[in-house]
């Protein structure tokens, strides 16, 4: 019974020693590019209530929430997502504001999903929103940020890739499509099954231009000159319009100078139903995932009463840290606290040292002497301690 209270459930587990000194050094670093945007930070509960993330939403679907009663009977759910959570806040306390509001946030999120090796269902997630702005110069602010979020964490080696789920849904409007039928053809485009897609369509009437579009798409990522290749695919007046918001926001990045981080996929897709317009992530080496995600979502905030275009993305800091341990890129931490040794009659001493040396901002712990300074040297080697020594009443340390 006692080992079993010692283990923590599937998908969560605990944070510790160097590994959460780099957690929280590498979340600060991040927070500063956040605040050098002129984003304000945010804290949402970390549990909503269920309509927050329901089906109208477009979030996480229902059997991946955890979800819980209070005494009144309410359903309620911890957050899987930060944005349904930002886009309520902000439609509450930004009612009135007809001026751009840009927000950014920290937390936990939950996910149930299945026991996936190496995929926690609670992670940290730090990202920022732009609210109340439409234009692709909102769109471009958000990925560039994203992309200097990723060299502030130490990060080289790394592409940000951009899509438009506008390209992928005015083709399913042009196709007909049932919410089965796209849900099943979204599916196969995602993985990149191109035989599938081939074999999907087979048993549909579609004119040729609109079946080889559907069937090339999955392969339609690479550089910026898959943009030029996207335009000549389609007629659809909404698909072209996608191709061309691309390709300003593209000239955009450019004078942010990011552009060599920047790729383009016409079928990366996300589960996220909210999404609108622009979406992108973050790959890197070392991870099976992405590091960031994100996307413009111009409706979601109509569902809580305030309708204003937004964009905005997080970045998964446990996915992020995992990718930069495996780089072998080091993250800077805070130097470990002095362990001060003394002996019982120095003690009133050794006290008020070691507050002399804690004003002047310095980390110390004291412990009296009850075994050899070998032992204590060893102790402060396993808790990661920068100095081990011994009290001389006589000496001024200097730290």
């Amino acid at each position: 019974m006692i080992d079993r209270l010692l283990h923590t459930p599937d998908g969560v587990r605990d944070t510790l020693n160097d590994e959460c000194q780099k957690k929280q050094s590498l979340e600060r670093e991040l927070h500063k590019v956040l605040v050098s945007f002129g984003y304000r930070d945010l804290e949402t509960p970390t549990f909503e209530f269920f309509d927050v993330f329901g089906r109208e939403v477009g979030t996480t679907p229902s059997q991946e929430l955890y979800k819980f009663f209070d005494r009144e009977g309410n359903t309620l759910v911890l957050r899987p997502d930060f944005t349904p959570s930002i886009a309520r806040a902000a439609s509450k306390y930004f009612r009135e504001e007809d001026k751009a509001v840009r927000l950014c946030y920290q937390g936990n999120t939950f996910i149930n999903g299945g026991n996936y090796q190496g995929h926690l269902k609670e992670t940290t997630q730090m990202g920022a929103e732009l609210l109340g702005d439409e234009s692709p110069e909102a769109d471009a602010e958000l990925i560039a940020m994203s992309v200097e979020l990723l060299k502030k964490a130490g990060l080289q080696e790394f592409q940000v890739s951009v899509g438009h789920v506008g390209f992928f849904k005015s083709l399913m409007k042009e196709a007909g499509f049932s919410e089965e039928d796209e849900a099943k053809i979204r599916s196969l485009i995602t993985m990149k099954n191109f035989f599938g897609v081939e074999e999907f369509l087979e048993s549909f009437s579609l004119n040729e231009k609109l079946k080889k579009a559907l069937i090339i798409l999955p392969e339609m990522f690479g550089s910026s000159e898959v943009l030029n290749r996207a335009e000549s695919l389609t007629d659809n007046e909404e698909a072209l319009a996608a191709v061309k918001r691309l390709k300003e926001i593209y000239e955009l990045l450019k004078i942010y100078g990011v552009e060599k981080y920047i790729s383009f996929d016409f079928g990366m897709l996300n589960k996220y139903q909210y999404y609108t317009g622009v979406i992108f992530r973050g790959y890197t080496y070392g991870t099976g995932d992405a590091v960031v995600k994100g996307g413009r979502y111009d409706h979601l905030l109509a569902c809580f009463g305030k309708p204003s275009p937004s964009i905005g993305f997080a970045v998964v800091v446990d996915q992020l840290l995992s990718a930069l341990g495996r780089q072998k890129i080091a993250v800077p931490v805070e130097q470990g606290p002095t362990l001060l040794i003394y002996e019982k009659k120095d003690r009133t001493s050794a006290m008020m040292e070691a507050n002399n040396l804690r004003k002047q901002g310095c980390s110390v712990v004291l412990m009296e002497k009850k075994d050899t300074m070998e032992a204590y040297e060893a102790y402060g080697k396993r808790n990661g301690f920068y100095a081990v020594r011994k009290f001389d009443a006589s000496d001024s340390l200097a730290m």
